[in-house]
């Protein structure tokens, strides 16, 4: 019965919210497949500011950055015919970089999570502007139902789980602490190479700071070598 109640919900949950620290650090499957905690993404929402934004031929690049984790890439496509007939024609309601939003501007995006040569992307369906900013906190919010209602797990608003053990990390030790986690099983644990691989949205540097940083405070500890690392607890 559970899980076919889980199915259903997760049926039914057909535009999942998140946050982007939950797509960062989504595990990749295959070039175009996302999962978190074995969910395959399909529509996401998310909520965020614009931080910056280039205009080209066939797309529009945005980084928008909700405060869990780095700016995520946002890509829309362009209808370069319906922008040549009648620019003024569009909905208000459809936020487009081009006319409406600016620096700084608050957004909602739906769209589908991808791999653009090695980088993530989420490639926008539909970019609206947010006028009210209590829809900002009623996100979150829905963001961390979701998550209680699919994966039964508790979490603050960088999507840590064991928030109470873990307190104390910043976003980015948390994400290469999550990684080591799930390869902690093995005897050998995950190569700082491989590491690299899964976090290929964050600089070496700040992996490397984050590695010492877990070591010294024992969250993670070194095995066959000093390039392969194992959680403590996992």
């Amino acid at each position: 019965m559970t899980s076919n109640k889980t199915a259903t919900k997760r049926a039914a949950l057909h535009i999942l919210p998140v946050s982007v620290c939950q797509l960062l650090s989504a595990s990749l499957v295959d070039n175009d497949t996302f999962t978190i905690c074995d969910l395959e993404l399909n529509q996401v929402s998310v909520v965020g500011v614009v931080r910056g934004f280039a205009p080209f031929v066939t797309n529009v690049q945005y980084s928008v950055d909700d405060m869990t984790g780095p700016p995520l890439n946002v890509k829309q496509w362009v209808d370069t015919e319906a922008s040549s007939t009648n620019t003024l024609s569009r909905s208000t309601t459809q936020c487009s970089l081009l006319e409406f939003a600016s620096l700084g501007t608050y957004v909602k995006v739906i769209g589908n999570l991808r791999n653009f040569n090695g980088q993530r992307s989420l490639l926008a369906m539909s970019i609206r502007c947010i006028v009210d900013l209590n829809e900002i906190t009623s996100h979150m919010l829905e963001v961390v139902r979701a998550h209680m209602e699919l994966f039964g797990k508790a979490f603050d608003v960088n999507m840590n789980t064991n928030v109470s053990s873990l307190s104390g990390l910043s976003t980015i030790q948390h994400e290469v602490l999550h990684v080591i986690r799930k390869f902690s099983v093995g005897d050998v644990g995950i190569s700082l190479p491989d590491l690299q691989k899964h976090l290929d949205y964050l600089k070496m540097r700040d992996i490397r700071a984050s590695l010492v940083f877990l070591v010294n405070e024992g969250h993670v500890f070194s095995t066959i070598d000093e390039k392969h690392f194992k959680s403590a607890v996992y």
